[in-house]
């Protein structure tokens, strides 16, 4: 008889494909296309983008605490749209409009 082997599987996390500008920038365009009209869904994305860069780093470069980046950018956040424009600016965005096709 022999013992079962036992497997672990890690929680998947798309920051840990985002390797370069390429890959965050086809990432976010996907994001908005299919998430646009949901704020929690953009803010979510950014943190994504966050964690995939250096989000201590981010907190340096915004002013905010890393706890608080977490918790804005997360699934459940409700960040501001300052904070939105804010965190952007930081990891190298520009927000834009286009028009609706």
């Amino acid at each position: 008889m022999t013992a079962a082997k036992s497997e672990s599987f890690s929680r998947y996390d798309t920051a840990d494909y985002l390797e370069n500008e390429e890959d965050i920038m086809t990432y976010l365009d996907a994001v908005m296309e299919e998430g646009g009209d949901d704020p929690a869904y953009i803010a979510h994305a950014l943190g994504v983008v966050a964690r995939a860069r250096n989000m201590s780093q981010l907190a340096r470069d915004t002013g905010m605490s890393r706890e608080g980046l977490y918790k804005a950018l997360s699934e459940d956040g409700n960040p501001s749209f300052a904070t939105i424009v804010k965190v952007a600016r930081a990891l190298g965005l520009r927000l834009g409009f286009r028009p609706v096709a």
